[in-house]
C-alpha cells in the first residue's frame, strides 16, 4: 500500500491524540482496567436486600393527568360552602389563561366506608370495599406544577429525565425471582402510550438489562414468540445453543462491555420466554367468578381490568415490578370534568379493586405493594369557564401542592388515612409526603437502603433518593 505523506501525518496525529486521551483518563482515575472492568457484571439473579424488607413485589397503577383528589378522596365541606363564590386566598395556576377564582364544590356525593371510616366519593363504589386494606395519603407533594416534571419527580426522583425509575432501581438491587419472564414489565393502554413514552419504564444510565419490557395492549401482546415452523424443536434448540456459545466467547473477548452483556441476556430471555410468557399472559386459565371479580364481563372496565389480571399472574410468578400506566393524559380534566371523570373512574375502579382483594384472598397482598395514583391533583376552583352559564364544560387545573394517591400490601397500613391538605384541598398542610419521601419508604419496605442503593457512573455514586431531608413515612408502615 502506498503511503503518502499526508496519510503518515494523518494517521501520526490521531495516534497522538488517541495516547494523549489515554494518558489524561488514565491519570484522572477515568480508564477502567480491564481487572476492573471483568468485575462489573449485571444479572437478574435473585439478590438479598440490605436488611429485612416485607414487599417482594410492586404493582403501580400510574393514573396520568391528575385525579381530581377533591372529588374522589378528600372531601372539603368549606370549598361545597363556597361554591360559586371568589375563592379566599392566592391560587398557584398552571394556565394562567383559563383559570378563574370561582370556588367549584364537589358535586359528587361521598360516604364513609369500612371500619376504617374512610370518606369516598360516590364514583368509586369499588374501591370503596376495600378501604380496610389501603393507606390513604391525602398528602403528597411534588411542587413541580406540570406534567412531566411531576411525573419524573414521581418515577425516577428527580424533575429532569434520564435518569432510571422505580422498577430499573428494585431490579437493579434485588434482581428477579423468575428467569423466564422479564424482572419489570410496563403494561400500556390501547388508547396511546403515556406522557413521556418510554422515559416512564426507563432504565436510565443503569445498565439497559434494567429497563421495563412493554407488554403490549392487545394480542399479540408480546409478538415474535412462535419460532417459525422451519426452526421449531430440536432444530431451533441447536441453533439457539450455538448462538449461545458465540455470543459468550465474543463477551469474553470484551470484559466489563456491560451494554453487549445486557443484549445477551436479553437474547436469551427471549428464547425462554416462548413458553413461560405464554403461559403467564394466558388469562383464559382463570375461574369465571375471577374474571367477573375484575369486571372482564363489563365493557367499559374490562380493557383495564384485563392488564391487572395480568398483573397478579406476573407477579404471582415471580415478576419484581410491574407499571400499569392510563392512556396520554386521561386524568387531565381541564375541560368537562363533569362527564371525563366519571367515565375515567369507571374504566379503571373495578380492576383496580379486584387486582387488592385477588392478592389478599391468595396470600399476595402481604408481600406486593399496590400503588394508584396520579403525578398531580386538580385545582379547587373552576377552569375555563368562558362565559357559559352552567358547569358542563368546567374543568380543574392542576395541583402538585397537595393530592391524593393510595398504597396497599408489602408493609404498609391497612384502613389508614395518612395527612391532610387545607380546607381547600390546594395545599398539603400536616403529615406531608415528598416524592422522596415516598421512594425511601419504598425502599425501606424492600429492605434496600436508601444511601447503599447505588451505582458508580463516571466517578460519582449515583442514587435514587438524593435529597437529604427525605425520611422513611413510618406513619404508614404496619
Amino acid at each position: 500500500m502506498l503511503h503518502t505523506r499526508r496519510s503518515i501525518l494523518n494517521r501520526s496525529c490521531y495516534g497522538i491524540g488517541g495516547i494523549a486521551l489515554a494518558t489524561l483518563l488514565k491519570e484522572q482515575n477515568l480508564l477502567a482496567t480491564s481487572e476492573q472492568a471483568a468485575t462489573r457484571h449485571f444479572d437478574l439473579k435473585p439478590k438479598a436486600p440490605h436488611g429485612f424488607g416485607q414487599a417482594k413485589a410492586m404493582i403501580s397503577m400510574f393514573m396520568q393527568g391528575g385525579p381530581s383528589h377533591m372529588d374522589l378522596f378528600d372531601p372539603k365541606p368549606e370549598l361545597t360552602r363556597l361554591d360559586g363564590k371568589d375563592f379566599p386566598g392566592e391560587v398557584k395556576y398552571d394556565d394562567a389563561a383559563g383559570a378563574s377564582r370561582e370556588c367549584m364544590g364537589s358535586p359528587w356525593q361521598f360516604k364513609k366506608h369500612g371500619q376504617c371510616g374512610m370518606d369516598v366519593s360516590e364514583l368509586l363504589p369499588h374501591f370503596s370495599r376495600i378501604t380496610d386494606d389501603v393507606t390513604l395519603i391525602r398528602s403528597m407533594h411534588t411542587g413541580v406544577n406540570n406534567h412531566g416534571q411531576s411525573i419524573y419527580a414521581l418515577l425516577n426522583g428527580q424533575v429532569t429525565g434520564g435518569r432510571p425509575t422505580l422498577g430499573s432501581w428494585f431490579t437493579y438491587g434485588l434482581g428477579s425471582e423468575n428467569q423466564d419472564l422479564p424482572a419489570y414489565v410496563a403494561l400500556t393502554d390501547p388508547r396511546g402510550l403515556p406522557v413521556l413514552g418510554v422515559d416512564n419504564w426507563s432504565n436510565g444510565w443503569l445498565p439497559s438489562l434494567y429497563q421495563g419490557t412493554v407488554i403490549r395492549p392487545k394480542e399479540p401482546r408480546i409478538p415474535n414468540l412462535d419460532a417459525p415452523l422451519s426452526l421449531k424443536g430440536d432444530a431451533q434448540a441447536r441453533y439457539l445453543n450455538f448462538v449461545q456459545r458465540l455470543n459468550r466467547e465474543h463477551l469474553e473477548a470484551r470484559p466489563g462491555e456491560a451494554d453487549l452483556e445486557a443484549r445477551i441476556q436479553s437474547f436469551e430471555l427471549a428464547a425462554r420466554m416462548q413458553t413461560a410468557a405464554k403461559e403467564a399472559l394466558n388469562i383464559d386459565q382463570e375461574s369465571a367468578a375471577t374474571k367477573k371479580l375484575y369486571g372482564l364481563d363489563n365493557p367499559a372496565a374490562a380493557e383495564f381490568g384485563t392488564r391487572c389480571l395480568i398483573a397478579r399472574r406476573l407477579v404471582e410468578r415471580g415478576v419484581r415490578c410491574v407499571s400499569l400506566f392510563t392512556g396520554n393524559q386521561t386524568w387531565d380534566h381541564h375541560n368537562n370534568i363533569s362527564t371525563s371523570l366519571p367515565a375515567a373512574c369507571l374504566y379503571v375502579d373495578q380492576g383496580a379493586a379486584a387486582l387488592v382483594t385477588d392478592l389478599k384472598q391468595r396470600g399476595l397482598l402481604d408481600t406486593t405493594i399496590v400503588h394508584w395514583g396520579g403525578e398531580m391533583g386538580r385545582l379547587p376552583v373552576i377552569q375555563n369557564r368562558a362565559g357559559a352559564k352552567d358547569r358542563k364544560s368546567v374543568g380543574r387545573d392542576h395541583n402538585t401542592y397537595g393530592f391524593s394517591m393510595w398504597v396497599a400490601g408489602g408493609g404498609f397500613k391497612a384502613g389508614h388515612m395518612h395527612g391532610e391538605t387545607d380546607e381547600f384541598g390546594h395545599h398539603a398542610v400536616k403529615d406531608v409526603v415528598n416524592h422522596y419521601d415516598y421512594h425511601a419508604t419504598l425502599l425501606h419496605l424492600f429492605g434496600l437502603d436508601a444511601k447503599k442503593l447505588s451505582y458508580k457512573r463516571n466517578g460519582t455514586e449515583q442514587v435514587l433518593v438524593e435529597n437529604p431531608q427525605a425520611r422513611v413515612v413510618s406513619e404508614i408502615l404496619a
